[in-house]
């Protein structure tokens, strides 16, 4: 199905876009039930915390999750990568999942950042599909985008935090977020997602709400960059560890461009898991 040609240009003109689309209502009952197999799986974990939710094998992504592999079908889902293609080409690899589940009351805060400050993909690129398994609206901490804000590719600065109740410790000041246009609300019911380019701002709020409030997040870059795990050291930079010496990587669609990526460390470049 992929999506429509309006649909393409909104995404490309303000960096997000919301197809109108989503999943059966079955399906995301198999979600649901995937995501209380993950955090039974991983009770030393804090719930917005849930990296390389895809791996199944504990250990296996060398971060803290042990994945469910409901989520990597998930990340296969034609829908998903149709709608994927269209945004990125036909090349795509599977480079990144993380579940981000809030509490009622306590689900904690991502403050307004870029993605892609320490990733280590070269030319930087990648589209973020973020599903929602539970409904995500303003009350109870859904993402908030800000519209047009990948223009120009720029890295904006971002600033640390030391703060324990924010799930990342990377934001973008409050000076800097004045020069922009006002952020929007994304709201999905269950089974809906949106996509948004890697140098959109974007964050939420703490759930302050009784309700959860669960989504996953699909990482998708074009297999014309390079993800090179050895661009930076593996580390808790970003709040939480984040290994991408060990962190496999999947060619879902079409070939690798680049003939560099090494799917998993210690295989041949190219080499499709």
């Amino acid at each position: 199905m992929g999506l429509s040609d309006a649909e393409v240009a909104s995404y490309h003109r303000e960096g997000y876009v919301i197809p109108n689309v989503k999943l059966p209502e079955a399906e995301v009952k198999g979600l649901r039930a995937a995501l209380d197999e993950l955090i039974a799986k991983n009770p030393g974990v804090p719930t917005e915390r849930l990296v390389s939710a895809h791996i199944e094998a504990k250990g296996g992504s060398g971060e803290a999750t042990q994945g469910v592999s409901a989520f990597m079908e998930l990340a296969k889902h034609p829908t998903i990568l149709d709608a994927v293609e269209k945004l990125i080409g036909p090349d795509i690899i599977l480079w990144g999942c993380q579940v981000f589940c809030k509490p009622g009351h306590t689900g904690m805060e991502v403050p307004m950042h870029q993605d892609g400050n320490y990733w280590p993909i070269r030319p930087l690129a990648t589209c973020s599909v973020w599903l929602a398994i539970d409904r995500a609206d303003k009350e109870n901490g859904c993402l908030t985008i800000v519209p047009g804000s990948h223009i120009g590719r720029a890295d904006i600065k971002h600033a640390k935090t030391d703060s324990g109740k924010v799930v990342l410790n990377q934001y973008i000041p409050e000076e800097e977020l004045k020069k922009m246009r006002p952020a929007v609300d994304i709201e999905l019911n269950p089974g809906e997602f949106s996509l948004h380019d890697v140098y959109t701002v974007h964050g939420s709020n703490a759930n302050v709400s009784p309700r959860r409030r669960a989504g996953v997040a699909l990482r998708y870059m074009p297999a014309t960059s390079y993800f090179n795990r050895d661009l930076f050291k593996s580390d808790a930079a970003s709040g939480y560890v984040v290994d991408w010496a060990k962190r496999p990587i999947f060619l879902l669609r079409g070939r690798d461009q680049t003939g560099k990526n090494v799917m998993a460390p210690g295989t041949p470049p190219s080499a499709k898991l």
